[in-house]
């Protein structure tokens, strides 16, 4: 059993910061095909050759904004094969069904790709995508690690969301990273400690990062990235924890 948890004291608003490397879009929009249907996505990769590690990312709530295609690039420049799929092209609310198979087929479009190394391939969600990152790390095996930004480990029990993440953690079997806001009140922090010593209990690894005083969302605000040393940090945090677990 191991696990780390951090608490960083950060002010609500940080420095702002100019990343020219990747302030150009350089991904291309693709579709990925899942049980009939094309889901409009975003690919992002680097330009180097040889193979790397595949990223299934899993927007918010609020679709798949600008931000998030930012937030592809900036992985893809870090090394990684970043597909930001398009999980409300047809729903604002798909069930959990259809979404588990719609990630399955995003694992087998990395996987067919020459660039990605398909035994490295991480799975990372901001809000919705934050619980379906939780839910579906211990469901889906292809994934070895998983980041679940400001997420909801107890959301669930209905008809089209049968499971909550808490119930799932007999089955995970791969590294987690919780990255959260400690004023978030869409998921209390509370929540998120909770589920924390339930992980500890069970015998899972796990990391949690709280940003003190940060509200839900806050990688992605307004649809656009947010460019501060905070964010800067945090996004540092999920790279880091990729090539430590995916090595």
């Amino acid at each position: 059993m191991a696990f780390r948890i951090v608490m960083a004291v950060c002010a609500a608003v940080g420095i702002a910061l100019a990343f020219p490397a990747w302030a150009e879009n350089s991904g291309q929009t693709i579709n990925v095909e899942s049980a009939g249907k094309s889901y409009s996505s975003y690919l992002s990769a680097p330009s180097t050759s040889g193979r790397k590690p595949g990223i299934v990312l899993v927007h918010s709530f609020n679709g798949l904004e600008q931000g998030y295609k930012d937030l592809s690039d900036r992985f893809a420049s870090e090394g990684f094969v970043v597909l930001a799929v398009g999980w409300q092209t047809f729903e604002k609310q798909p069930t959990d069904a259809v979404v588990e198979a719609l990630l399955r087929d995003c694992v087998a479009v990395l996987k067919a790709r020459q660039d990605v190394d398909a035994t490295k391939i991480g799975l990372t969600g901001f809000c919705a995508g934050g619980r379906y990152t939780m839910l579906f790390l211990p469901e889906i095996p292809d994934f070895a690690a998983g980041v679940a930004w400001y997420g909801f480990p107890y959301s669930g029990g209905s008809d089209s969301q049968p499971r909550k993440p808490v119930d799932e953690i007999g089955m995970l079997a791969k590294p987690l990273l919780m990255i959260h806001g400690g004023a978030d009140k869409a998921s209390p922090v509370s929540g998120i400690f909770q589920y924390a010593t339930a992980l500890q209990e069970a015998g899972k690894y796990f990391e949690l990062k709280v940003y003190e005083g940060l509200p839900h969302g806050f990688m992605v605000q307004e649809g656009q990235l947010w460019k501060t040393d905070i964010a800067d940090n945090a996004f540092g945090e999920m790279v880091g924890f990729f090539r430590r677990m995916m090595r």
